[in-house]
């Protein structure tokens, strides 16, 4: 059997290959009890080494901060980047679609820019800054959804930016989300961002998960919707190979930019 530090090591070393741990899967492995584990996990998360939640254990607190547009533009551009191209591919001729606010969309928002559409292309989109730069294609027609504007997204939020969507029915809904998570799904930094969201996904036909690999293992304040609800995911290849697997293991399309 293998002793504390021994365990301690096998625990940190599977978090640095994987990002997180679950505690039944480390017990099974090591053939001791979930209690040991659990015992492990609480004494290394003492130590500031790991963050433990429900029945697992990652590297850092998944909880993040709500950001404004600007910082979240900076990060991981070039993965955000490869991500829109790859979502463009999704769009037909003449198609309806919807685009969340964010920064991944924003870049998906400019991909389209670049290479306009043949047919028409209908968006709708609660993304002042989505709607400011398609509206400059011949080819888009914009759908602005109405409402109070969330001053760190450049987004509306509240029940009149849900107005528009009874009477529209879209292809795909392009979402960009705060974090990924296993147990908690989709989600965002604001409860009103993540009910809108919500709300157009029951008015699109598909919904597309668009997230840089950082995303992943992560939570925002505001719960969109769970794993099962969500269509396609569209990620760099820093996805880690577990969070592939519990991906596919949802029924969700993965493509990788």
């Amino acid at each position: 059997m293998l002793s504390i530090a021994e365990r301690h090591k096998y625990i940190l070393d599977k978090l640095s290959e994987y990002g997180f741990i679950r505690i039944t899967d480390v017990a099974d492995e090591l053939g001791v009890t979930k209690a040991t584990i659990r015992n492990d996990v609480k004494i290394l998360e003492g130590r500031g080494l790991l963050y433990k939640v429900h029945g697992s254990a990652r590297l850092a607190n998944p909880h993040i901060a709500d950001r404004d547009l600007e910082t979240k533009s900076l990060l991981n551009r070039d993965a955000k980047q490869r991500i829109a191209l790859r979502a463009i591919e999704l769009i037909g001729e003449s198609d309806s679609i919807m685009i969340s606010a964010g920064s991944t969309t924003y870049a998906l928002a400019e991909a389209i820019h670049n290479n306009p559409p043949q047919g028409v292309l209908n968006v709708v989109t609660p993304f002042l800054k989505v709607s400011e730069l398609l509206c400059q294609l011949e080819s888009v027609r914009v759908e602005q959804l109405g409402g109070r504007i969330h001053r760190k997204s450049c987004a509306t939020l509240g029940e009149n930016a849900s107005l528009t969507l009874g009477d529209v029915v879209c292809s795909k809904l392009f979402v960009g989300v705060d974090g990924v998570d296993m147990d908690f799904g989709i989600t965002t930094s604001t409860i009103e961002e993540a009910q809108l969201s919500h709300k157009m996904m029951a008015a699109s036909s598909k919904t597309v998960v668009l997230a840089d690999s950082s995303k992943f293992g992560k939570r925002g304040f505001g719960h969109i919707a769970s794993l099962e609800e969500v269509d396609i995911v569209i990620t760099d290849d820093g996805i880690t190979k577990e969070m592939r697997d519990v991906i596919e293991e949802a029924g969700i399309e993965l493509i990788i930019a």
